[in-house]
């Protein structure tokens, strides 16, 4: 999903390093080994290996350093049972997820585990502290075989990502342990379609073969084309990002030139399936008429040579068959987001073509339940970043009366958003902190909900710094800038047109701002230009107004080109201390903030 990256983090971190700030992260992934021999057909000739043997294939997508459950919505996956009641289950962990992988695979002597990418980035304080560490630590506990780079794998720029490939200690922050040395990942990063600009060549691995009694998988691992568009300029500095499908149609012909038939494609770019709920039929009542979204025409482009696809980067949870460029169904699946879900899916390979049955393909998404024991060496590992992370993570930096809800909410217009947007207007409104009238933030940066049960011994409807780093995980630095009436305008109905033209972003605007959202109407038309309004007048084409974003919007990132025209730039504070100095400025232990209301954008369906 794309987010807010950050910016020259590491000076800055050196700076809040009282505070403690950090970012990115992601999370958990598992092992290799497992599926069980079955005789289909004939035997081999020898008489004593069957003709084809089934493979498990673990999977999961966009952990983003969610080593502790997710707290409040963003934590729950839905359920449709056969009556058409929907129920929400608390999911995710990576104590669970741990123990879910771990299941799965006894009795599956070949298993392989592979993820779809954001396994890090965006990251909840115990992990974003530490550059994202402790998450690579549990994903090689977890036994991960490999993963796609996602978009936020770029957040802290290509060095950042190969250190966390390679290991060794942080180049300013050194080791976080005494006498410890961060080993780095020990399953491979691939990353076919990111190439160097200086020299054309891949920044990572293309592809990995997976080996096993003589059966062979060959992955290929890309991120969206479009990552330039969805982190800071320096993130994406000095690399190229090819086309998705035209990259992994490269790399199956030279695999199959080496004769690796069995090709599984790990791409973070998603879709969106009709119903939110992960035990949706996305095949019903045809092949694949139940998605939408880039990875319908990626999954139709993609070359016949590749079995199944793993995806990532929408959240969403979905196993659906799109059909390849030969008519013949394929197998594409994601699951959520922030470990709640795995996919598990059947390859049943035949030892005399060295390829996948592909009618014998099966796939099934499943709930990393909290009911279930955790796994003991994952509460160990939590346990004992969490107490680096105590001094910073546990302040109380505010108090809430209920949930407000962000990454958790469908609506356009979300409390938390009106609140973040809120307290960047309050803290850069002063004329030495840039002067500022409006102020936009990009659905994509809000990570979590403000959740009013307490995380751990804090007490109900405390903020501790931890919760709001988890909010707002990217330390950007805010700026203000001059933009026209028409420029405004125009950056309001970038957010259905465009780019966003078909998954609109819809920002969120401080108060004052109003405008109507006709979303029965198509493209920019959706924005009613006449009806938007600062503190009740019209919007003056011609005027000047000073406009307050993060760093990432103000240099036109999430497709809004025209907040990237702003001149007369001054940047302020970083948006989580912004948001910290609102919290500790409107709520006390006797007065807690409540939930805003959503009544700046008036939609019509």
């Amino acid at each position: 999903m794309s987010a807010t990256p950050q910016k020259n983090r590491a000076s800055r971190r050196v700076l809040a390093a009282a505070a403690g700030l950090a970012t990115v992260g992601a999370l958990v992934a598992a092992m290799p080994a497992g599926a069980h021999d079955r005789g289909h057909g004939h035997g081999n000739g020898h008489g004593h290996k069957p003709r084809t043997v089934d493979v498990q294939l673990l999977s999961f997508n966009d952990l983003h350093g969610n080593l502790e459950p997710p707290a409040g919505s963003a934590g729950n996956v839905s359920k449709t049972h056969p009556d058409g009641t929907v129920e929400s289950i608390p999911a995710g962990g990576v104590e669970y997820l741990a123990t879910s992988l771990r299941t799965a695979r006894k009795g599956n002597p070949y298993s392989v585990t592979a993820a779809g990418g954001d396994m890090v980035g965006a990251s909840p304080l115990l992990s974003g502290l530490f550059h994202d560490e402790p998450t690579i630590e549990a994903l090689n506990k977890l036994d991960l075989d490999v993963t796609a780079v996602g978009n936020h794998e770029f957040d802290e720029g290509a060095t950042e990502l190969a250190r966390l490939q390679n290991g060794g200690c942080h180049p300013v922050e050194g080791c976080y342990e005494k006498g410890k040395k961060f080993k780095g990942a020990d399953f491979p990063y691939l990353a076919a379609n990111v190439t160097k600009e200086k020299t054309g060549k891949p920044l990572l691995k293309p592809y990995t073969v997976w080996k096993k009694n003589g059966v062979k998988i060959g992955f290929i691992g890309v991120t969206l084309e479009g990552t330039p568009d969805i982190v800071t300029p320096n993130g994406v500095k000095g690399l190229k990002f090819h086309d998705e499908v035209e990259t992994i149609n490269k790399y199956a012909r030279e695999l199959d030139r080496k004769g690796v038939k069995s090709i599984v494609a790990l791409i973070h770019e998603g879709g969106a399936p009709a119903s939110t709920s992960y035990n949706y039929d996305c095949d019903s009542p045809g092949a694949g008429d139940g998605i939408s979204g880039p990875i319908v025409d990626i999954a139709k482009g993609i070359t016949p040579k590749v079995d199944a696809l793993v995806t990532g980067h929408t959240h969403q949870a979905y196993v659906c068959t799109v059909p390849d460029p030969s008519g013949k169904p394929r197998m594409v699946t994601s699951a959520s987001s922030f470990g709640k879900l795995y996919t598990d899916t059947t390859l049943t390979y035949d030892r005399r073509t060295k390829d996948i049955v592909r009618t014998s393909v099966k796939s099934a998404n499943h709930v990393v339940t909290r009911d279930q024991p955790k796994a003991p060496d994952m509460t160990r590992l939590i346990d004992r970043w969490n107490k680096l992370a105590a001094p910073i993570a546990n302040r109380p930096q505010g108090w809430i009366s209920a949930d407000i809800n962000g990454r958790g909410s469908t609506a356009p217009e979300k409390p938390l958003g009106n609140v973040i947007a809120d307290a960047q207007l309050e803290g850069l409104a002063p004329a030495d902190k840039g002067g500022a009238e409006v102020a936009f933030m990009n659905p994509g940066g809000i990570r979590a909900d403000l959740v009013h049960k307490a995380s751990g011994s804090e007490g109900d409807g405390v903020v501790t710094y931890g919760e709001a780093f988890t909010v707002q995980p990217f330390t950007n630095m805010m700026n203000v800038v001059d933009l026209t009436g028409a420029q405004l305008v125009t950056a309001l109905r970038q957010q259905v047109s465009g780019p966003n033209e078909a998954s609109p972003k819809i920002l969120q605007v401080s108060r004052g701002l109003t405008y109507t959202l006709d979303l029965t109407k198509s493209g920019a038309d959706r924005v009613v230009a006449d009806t938007i309004k600062l503190n009740g007048e019209a919007i003056d084409p011609a005027r000047t107004y000073r406009v307050a974003m993060n760093e990432f919007l103000a240099g036109g990132g999430d497709g809004f080109p025209a907040l990237g025209e702003g001149t007369n730039k001054l940047v302020g504070a970083s948006d989580l201390d912004l948001f910290n100095a609102y919290l500790a400025a409107h709520s006390s232990a006797t007065a807690p903030l409540a939930p805003p209301a959503t009544d700046r954008i008036t939609v019509i369906r």
